[in-house]
């Protein structure tokens, strides 16, 4: 995707030929920064800062921790070390998981003077291959939104409402639920985006709206609850958002204030769908209400708010009362039932075992019973 008309991908191997760079999404949308990552624990640090944030972001930087681990000792021992401390960075998002078991596959049985140079392929492999599924997420949704198109008066825009940041800097390029947006956008399709600011990181406010307007967009920034009004007055056609882990039934975990807004939606019959690439999708896991982690996070992150001053400056302040206790769940489980579709690489499947075993009949095995 473009900022100001430059194609950018969020993770990179820097000129050195080995580091990696990131854009530090912590100082977005004020300042766009690249932090450079040369150890392990820089990208352990970045994803549980959330400098990096985004399901597949966060598998793919994972990768290349295990990169730079392998520079200082490419024993097994070494690379178990470093799995372990990757995944203990964010409960959560399963795509950290599958990556970190894909760049063990690909290196346990290599020689270890082999591994260095094998871990980066296949770190490449996983950032290339996260950019063509989120494209096919973008023309299976593009159907959507075409569809939807062809029902509004002429010129009358298409409106959107996502919640968090399930665009490009969520993933390597098109984003999850931003690819057919941007798809839409790209063929000449009026469309128009409500953006959830999203308490308490405001990750749609500070990088969805950051991100739609350097593409040029258009876009509105709400507060969080203003959501069931839109769907009440009609003027929301349609709910789409990204997912950390959706279980092998169809439950979507994603950020928290997903579930409010698909029962919303349900009142309002308003369709809500989920953009997702299968490596999102954890077939090990049937009930999402009861065996997905929920991530709950550092009070601080509701307690206080950064912002950018009339001065200039970049400050934090206290939102709350000295001494008031603070809980920070980070994610909410959508229910099946809830889901109008979820829009793959495949296509898009009815929210249940059937409907995705029917687009992934390969991963039948691998379902709980």
């Amino acid at each position: 995707m473009k900022i100001d008309g430059v194609h950018h991908r969020t993770i990179w191997v820097a000129d050195d030929g080995w580091s990696v760079e990131i854009f530090d999404q912590t100082r977005l949308p004020h300042e766009l920064t690249v932090a450079r990552l040369a150890t392990l624990e820089d990208a352990a640090n970045a994803i549980s800062d959330m400098q990096v944030r985004g399901a597949p972001l966060i598998g793919a930087t994972a990768a290349y921790g295990i990169c730079l681990a392998l520079r200082v000792d490419a024993s097994d021992a070494a690379i178990d070390r470093a799995y372990d401390r990757l995944l203990a960075t964010r409960p959560t998002a399963i795509n950290l998981r599958w990556a970190l078991d894909e760049m063990r596959a690909a290196l346990r049985n290599i020689a270890r003077e082999d591994r260095l140079a094998a871990a980066y392929a296949r770190a490449a492999q996983i950032c290339d291959d996260d950019v063509e599924i989120c494209a096919a997420i973008g023309r299976h949704g593009l159907e959507i939104l075409r569809r939807l198109a062809a029902d509004k008066p002429k010129g009358e825009p298409v409106n959107v409402l996502t919640h968090c940041n399930a665009g490009w800097l969520a993933t390597i390029d098109w984003g999850t639920a931003t690819a057919p947006i941007y798809m839409a956008h790209n063929e000449g399709i009026p469309v128009h985006v409500w953006v959830d600011e999203t308490r308490p990181r405001n990750q749609g406010a500070a990088i969805t709206a950051y991100e739609l307007g350097h593409h040029g967009v258009p876009h509105t920034v709400i507060a969080d609850n203003v959501g069931g009004h839109l769907m009440q007055q009609g003027m929301v056609d349609m709910c789409i958002t990204g997912t950390d882990r959706t279980t092998a039934s169809g439950d979507v975990a994603n950020k928290i204030g997903t579930y409010l807004k698909a029962l919303a939606a349900r009142d309002n019959d308003v369709p809500f769908y989920v953009a997702l690439p299968s490596t999102t999708i954890d077939w090990t896991v049937s009930d999402g209400l009861v065996e997905v982690p929920i991530e709950q996070r550092s009070g601080d992150e509701v307690a206080r708010i950064s912002g950018r001053t009339a001065a200039g400056d970049i400050e934090t302040v206290q939102l709350i009362p000295d001494g008031s206790p603070v809980a920070n769940y980070a994610f909410d489980v959508t229910p099946a039932r809830l889901v109008t579709g979820l829009i793959t690489e495949r296509g898009v499947a009815e929210a249940s075992a059937e409907g995705l075993l029917d687009l992934f009949p390969e991963r039948a095995e691998d379902k709980t019973p």
